[in-house]
């Protein structure tokens, strides 16, 4: 038995993933000014690489990209531990 097989029985649980596009440092007095339709810049752009994380362990990596006016992540590196 593969390990994809041994853990189908788990296909139904929901894991939470994160995917790190920027960080930033702002100000309280920032924060407060923000509203909706508000825009943070950040240094990354479609095309960059990011990390992606499943329940906080490095999972794998991927490349932000921008698919009918929507950002995303395609996968480009996943690791299995």
């Amino acid at each position: 038995m593969n390990p994809q097989e041994e853990i189908a029985p788990l296909g139904d649980v929901p894991v939470e993933i994160e995917v790190e596009l920027d960080r930033r440092v702002m100000t309280t007095r920032e924060v407060l000014r923000l509203e909706e339709g508000s825009v943070i810049e950040t240094a990354r752009s479609a095309g960059e690489n990011i990390d992606i994380y499943i329940g906080g362990v490095l999972c794998g990596s991927g490349e932000v990209v921008v698919i009918e006016n929507r950002l995303g992540v395609r996968i480009t590196d996943f690791r299995e531990n």
